[in-house]
């Protein structure tokens, strides 16, 4: 596994670098024996430290935790804590999804771009927000406990896929309240 370990206006030295490399490792090959990559950002947050962390396990699995603490140690340990509790509670079902998980036809390519104001919160009645970044990204097939588990473990707050049941596009969301949404516009059409 490839570990990049970056200092967000923090010195990352090669105490912390060792420490961090042996035990995102050890951590990480406890589920995942041959993971891609992650990544490890240390900040500086008031008075203390703020790790995050990001696994890339395989195809269309990204784990990420973050955590504050006093020192870039303790933040770290946090962080890895979190990402350890979310493989745990999800090892059978990632397990599972491996098994019987999407085949190379049942991912579809899809261009994902992240938009931006020039400047102002609103844009001008004739104006167009600026394309930051476009870049492909995979919309693969899957059942809903598959989509959300997914979302849960990359923590974001929604996940377009493919419903494995019926072919059509699906969209789960975290909503407001703390529950999950689930948007299926094949149900629409039959009423």
């Amino acid at each position: 596994m490839e570990i990049s370990i970056k200092g967000k206006h923090v010195d990352v030295g090669d105490a912390l670098r060792g420490h961090a490399e042996s035990q995102l490792q050890n951590s990480v090959k406890k589920y995942f024996e041959n993971a891609l990559d992650s990544t490890v950002v240390f900040s500086k947050e008031g008075p203390g430290f703020r790790a995050d962390i990001s696994v890339h396990a395989g195809r269309g699995m990204v784990m990420q935790g973050g955590a504050d603490g006093n020192d870039a140690y303790g933040a770290f340990d946090g962080a890895l804590g979190r990402i350890s509790k979310q493989l745990r509670r999800y090892k059978s079902r990632i397990r599972s999804h491996h098994q019987n998980g999407p085949s190379d036809d049942e991912i579809m390519m899809a261009q994902y771009s992240i938009l931006a104001s020039e400047g102002d919160d609103e844009l001008p009645e004739t104006g167009e927000p600026a394309i930051v970044a476009e870049m492909p990204h995979n919309i693969a097939t899957l059942t809903v406990s598959q989509a959300v588990m997914r979302m849960d473990l990359a923590q974001v707050p929604v996940m377009m896929f493919r419903n494995r049941a019926h072919g059509g596009m699906n969209v789960v969301y975290r909503r407001e309240d703390g529950n999950i949404g689930w948007i299926d516009p094949s149900d629409a059409e039959k009423t």
